[in-house]
């Protein structure tokens, strides 16, 4: 997750250097986690858990075809690290329906567990290598979302966080409000703050704050304490 947001950085997201204005922030403790994928290679998950990280979100699919080779063991080994961790997969719209792509996101390792350290499936959409908005206008990339998040709850009966920048979703989008009484927003901005959110969120449940820190992969903030995540992962 985040490849996009130093390639935008210039834009609405990424390391703004101009102050904020109508930022969304919190005064209750955040807690730490990150997120990684194949390119990250082997992660040391108990070196992460000692450091302070307790949460971690892995890629497990993208599009129709592809699934991370080092998701099975990253998912594995972060359970018995601590972790409370969950599943995000990549959307790739050009290429084939939300529908089509939540089916095998939750067949490929987007499945909720009511375990108490299962996050939510999360849906990673943001800028790709092709068409800003991958050839679709604005109602047709809100169709496709819905297809995406609607699936995910009919397999899981959990409603997918949804990850993004404020500028991307405002592009391809609309800057609709449609998804956020349901959807945790996961809000990547490389700064001291999260900054504007995506219109209907109060709040942020996640934020990805950086690309590279303490952790493996890309850093991120829960909005809450440790018992809020495990609310989450609870479904409550």
């Amino acid at each position: 997750m985040g490849s996009s947001v130093p390639a935008h950085e210039g834009r609405a997201t990424g390391r703004a250097a101009t102050p904020d204005t109508a930022t969304a922030t919190t005064t209750v403790p955040r807690t730490q986690g990150f997120d990684v994928s194949n390119w990250q290679g082997t992660v040391d998950w108990p070196a992460a858990y000692s450091k302070g990280a307790r949460f971690a979100y892995i890629k497990a699919t993208e599009g129709t075809s592809f699934h991370d080779p080092q998701f099975d063991a990253n998912y594995t080994n972060s359970y018995y690290a601590g972790f409370i961790r969950g599943a995000y997969h990549f959307a790739t719209p050009d290429t084939s329906g939300g529908k089509a792509q939540a089916d095998y996101f939750t067949s490929h390792g987007g499945s909720w567990s009511k375990d108490g350290k299962t996050l939510p499936p999360l849906l990673d959409i943001e800028y790709g290598d092709g068409p800003t908005c991958y050839g679709l206008s604005q109602s047709a990339m809100r169709s496709w979302i819905a297809a995406f998040v609607d699936e995910v709850h009919a397999k899981t009966a959990r409603w997918a966080a949804i990850y993004t920048t404020t500028d991307w979703w405002t592009t391809c989008t609309g800057n609709t409000s449609q998804f956020a009484s349901n959807d945790p927003l996961f809000i990547a901005r490389y700064a001291s703050t999260p900054g504007t959110l995506p219109a209907g969120w109060p709040y942020y449940t996640f934020w990805q704050h950086d690309d590279s820190g303490t952790f493996p992969g890309d850093q991120d903030y829960f909005n809450g304490p440790l018992t809020g995540l495990r609310n989450l992962a609870d479904n409550t």
